[in-house]
């Protein structure tokens, strides 16, 4: 069997954190090594361990994910950082994606969206809640004075596959649900995605859906 998915669990209401670890370790692949109530124990934990994926929540005793968020990525850049809270302000939502976090889930969420957010993220994806997703594409997307119309020169156009794949995302969808979605390998969608970050330049799929809402590719209807 392949390594697991090993995770740090930093949420301070004990029961939702017992929950949330049984759930992860039925999954077989994926291991919670500690579990922390508040942001000093996350650090103390990250000296001595060594997870591919933390858990955390926004609003923790101490220190909180805000606070705690910014040690961790200058110490600890490799572990990925996926965000579970109750709270989808614009203010908070922009200032953690902003801080380079690879996940944003609203507790919402059911909880097979959270495993699966766990092994996106542990893949090198993004991952957003849709109600996220919708919030930072419109935040970001400029506005233009053309009549509605976006610029569309020097890019080349995506295949209806491609925008299929693009329509999926902006709605939150992770790599494996488009896959389902539309009868295709969750890795056939990743080489989707590759061929429209090369098509528009960008890094992330925020970005590629941010600059095919500016082209006209998609919309948000």
């Amino acid at each position: 069997m392949a390594d697991r998915i090993s995770v740090l669990l930093a949420e301070d209401h004990v029961l939702v954190r017992q929950g949330i670890r049984r759930f992860l370790e039925a999954t077989g692949d994926i291991e919670v090594v500690a579990e922390a109530g508040d942001g000093e124990e996350v650090l103390r934990h990250l000296t001595q361990l060594h997870p591919d994926v933390i858990i955390l929540d926004v609003h923790m005793p101490k220190m909180s994910g805000i606070e705690v968020l910014p040690h961790i990525k200058r110490d600890y850049p490799h572990v990925r950082i996926l965000v579970l809270t109750a709270d989808d302000e614009d203010p908070q939502v922009l200032t953690l994606l902003g801080a380079g976090v690879d996940g944003y889930i609203l507790k919402t969420a059911h909880i097979d969206e959270v495993i699966c957010a766990v092994r996106e993220i542990h893949a090198g994806n993004i991952v957003l809640s849709p109600q996220v997703t919708e919030k930072v594409v419109r935040r970001m997307a400029p506005v233009t004075d053309l009549g509605g119309l976006a610029p569309t020169l020097f890019v080349e156009s995506p295949t209806p596959r491609e925008t299929a794949v693009l329509r999926l995302v902006a709605q939150g969808m992770t790599n494996r649900e488009i896959g389902q979605a539309l009868s295709i390998s969750h890795r056939t969608v990743q080489g989707h995605l590759a061929n429209l970050f090369g098509k528009l330049n960008v890094n992330t799929r925020t970005e590629a859906v941010t600059e095919a809402l500016r082209l006209g590719w998609i919309d948000l209807k």
